[in-house]
């Protein structure tokens, strides 16, 4: 089929466009979609130079799925005009409260995809939310999830390439002895930890906070309570969360370790020794949730905690709207 990715020079954009030639997806003609400023640029795929082309002039009749990976702005814009000739699926956070718009996670909730029709708009899930309903998925299925509380160690990476250069920048003036200057951040990124990602609400959350209490409501079940915070940490790809896990049913932890070893998408590395857990360094690049850490939480009756790392340029953006598309393809749900 004919694929457009709108976005397709930005961060999440050529992930895509990475995850679809590594993934073998059959695509008779793939279109490079971008701003104005942006078009002409060339761009490798399946060892073709591929030439960016203007969204103002784009006709989203030739194409069967359009990935979009471009921010709100241009998702609020672009996206419905772009749904009433192929079908969108949306990296950014504008859709994915819409209750007339699925949000998926394929291995988790992928018969919502039948919903597709509303709008024909699909939502991808924020990077944080992915691999915690991922790994809650299989443990909400055996043992009902009552509570969690998620603290999650984002990369800046989901800043965006501003975000990663003004690490970089931050990292080499730090040791040059220069003083360091925040554009992208509140604070001073490198070397430190800043427990503020979006904007602060009413209730003084903060937006990304919000988004993952919605959603994984959204995605799990309405019925879970959940609280979370989430901090910038000085890391360039893959996000990290600690999660405590409340049931309603005493559980075996033997079973849980069994459970997720086998749960699509997620891979356990749980040893009680030095390095016997997964880091965000080594989570890069990997199609995988990393589940480590497994253990009782003794303060709490039913209660777990556990470390989830997982790349969220990858699993979190474009690896998973990529699967999202394969879902659309199996169920035969693609196309107008």
């Amino acid at each position: 089929m004919n694929i457009a990715i709108v976005g397709a020079t930005g961060n999440v954009g050529r992930k895509i466009i990475e995850v679809l030639e590594k993934k073998k997806f059959k695509v008779s003609e793939l279109f490079l979609v971008a701003s104005s400023k942006s078009s002409g640029k060339k761009i490798s795929f399946m060892n073709k130079e591929l030439t960016v082309v203007d969204l103002e002039k784009f006709d989203f009749s030739k194409v069967k799925i359009a990935f979009f990976a471009a921010g709100s702005s241009i998702a609020e814009k672009w996206a419905p005009i772009a749904a009433e000739k192929t079908i969108v699926i949306d990296n950014s956070k504008f859709f994915r409260k819409d209750p007339d718009i699925p949000l998926i996670v394929p291995e988790v909730n992928s018969k919502e995809l039948v919903h597709v029709k509303n709008k024909n708009i699909i939502a991808n899930a924020n990077c944080s939310v992915i691999p915690i309903v991922v790994a809650l998925k299989p443990l909400h299925d055996m043992y009902n999830v009552r509570r969690i509380v998620a603290s999650t160690y984002q990369s800046v990476s989901g800043a965006g390439k501003a975000g990663m250069d003004e690490l970089i920048s931050q990292t080499k003036e730090y040791f040059d002895n220069k003083k360091l200057e925040s554009k992208n951040f509140t604070k001073q990124i490198a070397f430190n930890a800043i427990p503020h990602i979006d904007s602060f609400l009413e209730n003084g959350s903060t937006k990304e906070e919000q988004k993952n209490h919605d959603e994984v409501k959204k995605i799990l079940d309405k019925k879970i309570k959940i609280t979370s915070t989430c901090v910038r940490i000085p890391v360039l790809v893959s996000h990290s969360i600690s999660l405590n896990v409340e049931f309603d049913k005493k559980f075996n932890l033997q079973e849980i370790r069994n459970v997720l070893s086998t749960s699509p998408g997620c891979k356990v590395i749980d040893e009680q020794k030095d390095g016997g857990y997964i880091t965000p360094v080594e989570a890069e690049n990997k199609y995988e949730t990393f589940i480590s850490r497994i253990r009782k939480d003794d303060s709490q009756v039913n209660t777990i905690n556990m470390w989830i790392v997982s790349d969220n340029l990858l699993k979190g953006a474009a690896l998973n709207a990529v699967e999202i598309a394969e879902s659309l393809v199996e169920k035969d749900l693609y196309g107008r």
